[in-house]
């Protein structure tokens, strides 16, 4: 069996980041690549959607919201009690492991592809419905932690940012924008309407997903510093955690009856870590956390984790329940 070229792609960056080689991507190019991959990825899902029956998804995606929100309610004690966190560097890795990895949810759907299965309409949509409710919890659990240990103010002096200014980063950041503004394009337009686009955003596809990996894998092989420093219990938690969260995802998948597809899907997502959405609002609202250790577990092991070893994992997981 050969490897997803992707995957390849990925492992390259990381091999050329130890190895200390100068090969880099330009700042504009990764920007542009993520622009397209977040709007490709929706206008496929809302093209699909245009053709499916909007009532049947309310159980799916109160269950994603639910999945998103509970996350970091687990999670926490466990890096309080067993990493041996502090309450701010706690929270905000829990509400990087509450949202989402778009990249990875991207990866997913292409090893569904590969091994012949075909991605449900409405998986984009869980997308970005589980990106914002696990950032929003963990920061109450900061903000409530740091309050009762009277340290709700960084060292510098200056207060954390409002509500307000979390929200609009939260719910109006780019993820949220494209992911949702592709999904409502697709929709209006459907698939006739977004044919002419195909040779673009569909059959671009993968070889952009590739350029990106390249990227994150260089990005991932620079956070290997940081989590020595961090320590092995920081480690360990990155590997075991994204397995156990996919079961309970997978497990969920398979109550609601979802497709083979849906239910690899919604395990991947659940065992996926934030490192876009997340790192930009937690910086906002609780500046006292480190984002060396929150960025280096969620980038450089869950999502090496999940692309190499844990996706191809729930896909033969959810193969062998066959779905709904």
């Amino acid at each position: 069996m050969t490897l997803d070229p992707v995957i390849l792609f990925f492992a390259l960056g990381v091999l050329a980041r130890l190895a200390k080689s100068d090969l880099r991507l330009p700042e504009a190019l990764y920007e542009t690549l993520s622009i397209y991959l977040l709007v490709a990825i929706g206008l496929k899902g809302g093209a699909q959607l245009a053709v499916q029956p909007l009532a049947t998804l309310w159980p799916v995606a109160l269950a994603a919201i639910a999945i998103s929100a509970a996350v970091p309610l687990v999670l926490f004690p466990v890096l309080r009690t067993f990493v041996r966190l502090g309450t701010a560097d706690a929270a905000s890795i829990a509400a990087h492991y509450g949202s989402v990895s778009v990249v990875t949810f991207a990866v997913a759907q292409s090893a569904l592809t590969r091994a012949g299965i075909e991605p449900d309409a409405y998986l984009a949509m869980l997308v970005a419905l589980m990106e914002a409710p696990g950032i929003v919890v963990g920061v109450l659990l900061a903000r409530r932690g740091l309050a009762r240990e009277g340290s709700g103010v960084r060292p510098g002096g200056a207060a954390p940012e409002g509500w307000g200014a979390l929200l609009h980063e939260v719910l109006l950041g780019k993820a949220i924008v494209l992911l949702l503004g592709g999904i409502t394009i697709g929709w209006a337009s459907g698939p006739t309407g977004l044919a002419p686009l195909d040779p673009l955003f569909v059959g671009l596809f993968k070889g952009v997903l590739a350029l990106f990996l390249l990227e994150l894998g260089l990005v991932a092989g620079g956070r290997v510093q940081d989590l020595r420093r961090a320590g092995p219990r920081l480690l360990a938690f990155g590997l075991v955690a994204p397995p156990l969260l996919a079961i309970a995802g997978g497990a969920i998948g398979v109550l609601l009856g979802l497709s083979v597809a849906g239910v690899a899907t919604l395990a991947t997502l659940t065992a996926s870590a934030s490192y876009i959405a997340a790192p930009t609002a937690m910086r906002i609202a609780v500046p006292q956390a480190n984002p060396s250790l929150s960025i280096g577990v969620a980038l450089g092991v869950t999502f090496p984790f999940n692309v190499l070893v844990g996706i191809p994992i729930y896909v033969a997981a959810a193969r062998a329940l066959g779905g709904g």
